[in-house]
């Protein structure tokens, strides 16, 4: 017999690492020259740069949300987004992906071994699913623009 939550589990962990119907956060990254890393095509508001951190404030966001109940989120919209196109040098760039990636991690183990269904005591009704389901969904939009501003760049190749 199926066991249903390890069935839903797994279906969620595929979707925070991306991949199973779009590309994942490491293939919109891989082969980024160091230039394109800040430029912002004609009629776009952001960055690359600006949408890696994007992506990482709310991932760590929604995961200390969902594990620390003395959390304080970020104020919307501009604790969310950062100010500077560009990463200041490769450090930082490095240091940004380093911690989606430890986060995205810690996000895998929390729905491994939390309670997917609970409402988090210090939320409004939020569940870990919710959290996950979302953290999922946020990081595949914006992967999503992170491709469309390298095609946009002449950097990306599918």
């Amino acid at each position: 017999m199926v066991n249903d939550k390890n069935v839903l589990t797994d279906e969620i962990i595929k979707l925070l690492n991306g991949g199973t119907a779009h590309a994942t956060f490491d293939d919109a990254i891989a082969g980024l020259p160091t230039q394109h890393r800040g430029q912002i095509p004609n009629g776009l508001p952001y960055s690359i740069w600006q949408l890696v951190e994007h992506i990482r404030i709310a991932l760590w966001d929604m995961l200390e949300f969902s594990k620390d109940g003395n959390h304080q989120s970020p104020k919307w919209p501009d604790g969310y987004w950062v100010k500077d196109e560009a990463p200041e040098n490769d450090e930082a760039w490095d240091k940004s992906l380093n911690q989606i990636k430890t986060n995205l991690a810690e996000m895998i183990d929390l729905v491994k071994t939390g309670d997917l269904f609970t409402q988090i005591p210090h939320g409004d009704g939020q569940t870990l699913l919710r959290e996950a389901l979302q953290a999922a969904d946020h990081t595949a939009y914006h992967v999503a623009e992170i491709i469309i501003i390298r095609r946009l760049l002449g950097t990306w190749e599918s």
